[in-house]
């Protein structure tokens, strides 16, 4: 394949209402532009080249290693590719030009769009739909069912403006030729911008064969402009994501009140029920049960594991694993098979391993917890001490119990038991038992 894609990038997007560059607004976890270019690299295009302007660096962070050209001055679409002639003049292959805030567009619909474009032997093929109310859109203007031109709404007369087929804003140009028009457009007309739609009325003058491949489905050529649309696009990706994770037998309790993105991976017959949120580069095993209101960001969670009403990050949970309800895993935290933390348990840059216990009440941060060990309620690892953090570790088969503090550096050895209400300073061996408190001392007659 011998493709190459321009990517539309440098506006300001004043409708947004954003300091945030438009492109960079992401839909289910992912920057518009990024999806774009992640699917034209996906078609097989050999170098995906960003028109930039407004706000550029803000971008350049996000897509650090992308072709670009800068567009100073927003003075149209045509204007915009001119920007990348010299990025193009050694080429002989076709070009794609697309919108950077059109996250929708499908792997499917643009390999279909360059296939119909080398099938015809087209100079240019244009991206076309249909719409019943098609306001604000360049209308497709044919002539015994030739294309002959796109006119654009403001330049458009009452005949014209009564077509139903839209230019969808991709298309796919012969790179000698479109090189060779762009010289010649120029930007008389009412906005006094040089219009990308020019060059097909160059083409038809010339004799050149103009294509239009016409979409199966206009939610695809959303362009996202506005928050409101933001929303939409947000909504309509789920639905396709969620479909697509039902489709591969994962059980959805209510689809529409469920939010995956797009990087998130779910194995068969995992049930999730409505109000979880799966972000970032989360894998879930299979046979798991996420309930609602549980929140899982960059997790590796193996398979029949049970989440209720949590907060995973960056973390490891291997199989046979329940956690909740109201636990909170922050990063680096790896739960190994048949742990349990339960009520209000915070874990941190810790590893439990297998049949760990910690019901309820619990902080273990920056620890290593043996097999089988249980934690009571109340226990709390004293990993800082206001300028450092220090290492608990707890060996197998120990106990803890409840509201005790563990002043780090501190070791528990195995089989240790430590009493409730303790505070331990010092390691204990194994085998040992460890109490650090007060006698009780009753004054009788006291409150009188």
């Amino acid at each position: 394949m011998s493709l190459k894609t321009l990517i539309l990038a440098a506006g300001k997007g004043t409708r947004m209402k954003s300091e945030l560059p438009k492109v960079l607004h992401k839909v289910c976890g992912v920057p518009m532009v990024q999806k774009i270019v992640d699917t034209c690299s996906k078609i097989g295009s050999i170098d995906n080249i960003l028109i930039l302007g407004h706000k550029k660096e803000e971008i350049l962070k996000v897509l650090p290693n992308v072709d670009y050209v800068v567009q100073e001055e927003q003075l149209g679409t045509g204007h915009a590719v001119i920007q990348a002639k010299e990025k193009l003049k050694d080429f002989d292959g076709t070009i794609m030009i697309l919108c950077g805030d059109t996250p929708l567009l499908r792997e499917e619909t643009l390999k279909k769009l360059y296939n119909y474009h080398k099938e015809t032997k087209a100079i240019t093929t244009i991206l076309t739909s249909i719409y019943e109310n098609p306001f604000g859109y360049g209308r497709i203007v044919k002539e015994n069912g030739n294309v002959i031109g796109i006119i654009e709404e403001k330049e458009a007369t009452s005949e014209i403006k009564s077509i139903k087929e839209v230019n969808a804003g991709v298309y796919c140009f012969e790179s000698k030729e479109l090189l060779e028009t762009l010289d010649r457009i120029d930007n008389k007309n009412e906005k006094g911008e040089y219009y990308l739609t020019d060059v097909i009325a160059i083409n038809v003058k010339d004799g050149k064969k103009v294509e239009a491949f016409l979409l199966e489905d206009n939610d695809e050529i959303l362009g996202i402009n506005s928050k409101i649309e933001l929303e939409k696009a947000n909504c309509i990706m789920r639905d396709r994501i969620n479909l697509q994770h039902m489709e591969n037998g994962v059980i959805l309790i209510d689809k529409n009140n469920t939010y995956i993105e797009e990087a998130v991976e779910i194995g068969q017959d995992t049930i999730i029920y409505p109000g979880a949120l799966l972000q970032g580069n989360t894998k879930i095993g299979e046979k798991c049960e996420i309930l609602g209101n549980t929140r899982i960001i960059d997790c590796e969670i193996g398979n029949n594991v049970r989440v209720e009403s949590s907060v995973l990050e960056e973390s490891i949970v291997e199989s046979k694993v329940t956690i909740g309800p109201f636990a909170h895993l922050r990063p680096k935290s790896h739960l190994k098979e048949e742990v349990h933390i339960g009520n209000f348990v915070e874990v941190k840059k810790s590893v439990l391993e297998k049949g760990v216990k910690a019901g309820h009440l619990t902080y273990l941060g920056d620890a290593t917890v043996g097999e089988k060990t249980n934690i009571g309620a109340g226990t709390i690892t004293c990993n800082y001490d206001g300028k450092n953090k220090f290492k608990t570790t707890i060996g197998k088969n120990a106990f803890i119990g409840s509201d005790t503090m563990l002043v780090a550096p501190v070791n528990i050895g195995e089989n240790a038991l430590v009493g409730a209400g303790s505070v331990i300073t010092k390691d204990v061996p194994e085998n040992a038992l460890a109490v650090s408190r007060s006698k009780q001392v009753i004054k009788f007659d006291w409150r009188k």
